[in-house]
């Protein structure tokens, strides 16, 4: 296995040609391991907050973090971008959620739905002075 460096300058040489014009395209480097778990504690999410956040399965993550399985390829340069800059990743997933997120100047429209459970009503107190849902008995 190649050293860091020995990658950095097989990387600087690829450039260099690519500069050249020696070459056409640009092969992109993918890491062999990324730390999952790292990245996530990085942004200071649960399992259940990234995997809703990025769009991987919650299995996914708890199998990548016990080591169970690693991520292929497309999920690590995923991971890997989003190591390196989570913002990207939000924008180009959610735009409107995240611009709302980060109070942006741009009047922004965000939709979103929440199911929840009707509630009991908690004595709610009307106008005329009698809870609603509750009858008031004298004394």
């Amino acid at each position: 296995m190649k050293t860091q460096f020995e990658q950095m300058m097989d990387g600087l040489n690829d450039v260099e040609v690519f500069l050249a014009g020696e070459q056409e395209g640009f092969k992109a480097y993918v890491p062999q391991e990324v730390d999952v778990k790292a990245i996530r504690n990085r942004l200071g999410m649960t399992q259940a907050k990234f995997s809703d956040t990025f769009g991987f399965s919650l299995d996914a993550i708890k199998h990548w973090e016990g080591g169970r399985r690693t991520p292929e390829a497309p999920a690590r340069t995923l991971l890997t971008v989003i190591d390196k800059n989570p913002a990207a990743v939000l924008t180009a997933l959610n735009p409107a959620a995240f611009a709302a997120a980060v109070g942006a100047s741009k009047s922004t429209t965000v939709h979103v739905s929440r199911h929840r459970k009707p509630q009991a009503s908690r004595g709610v107190t009307r106008r005329n002075g009698q809870s609603a849902g509750r009858k008031r008995i004298a004394r």
